[in-house]
């Protein structure tokens, strides 16, 4: 069932990032900023996708590791933009508050994974 929630949060939440990333202001910042911001927050779902047919444990751990990472990373980019004033901050509480979430939850799915 946890792979199941873990699946649906990463894919939303890459569609979220898409929805963000096409509304930001067209300069610089945003660009740079919104390319890797693109990047890793679909990154989440597509490596969460890739460990579900992972050939070994170890390979499902790996793969559910680098999607914490892209997290993570994900986390760091909209806090950029938040903190930059490039998108006002109540914009970005949830979907802030969404990528902190998925960081924990595959945190967990990765120790786990490991310990067993």
């Amino acid at each position: 069932m946890e792979g199941n929630i873990i699946l649906d949060r990463s894919y939303k939440f890459a569609l979220r990032i898409i929805k963000l990333v096409n509304s930001l202001q067209k300069n610089r910042t945003c660009d740079v900023i919104g390319k890797q911001l693109l990047r890793s927050g679909t990154s989440i779902g597509a490596n969460v996708e890739e460990a579900q047919s992972g050939y070994s444990k170890n390979d499902f751990a790996n793969k559910m590791s680098i999607a914490q990472k892209e997290a993570r990373e994900s986390n760091y980019w909209l806090r950029l933009l938040r903190d930059s004033n490039q998108v006002k901050g109540d914009v970005l509480k949830d979907i802030l508050e969404e990528s902190e979430e998925l960081s924990k939850i595959l945190f967990s799915i990765v120790k786990t994974s490991k310990s067993r």
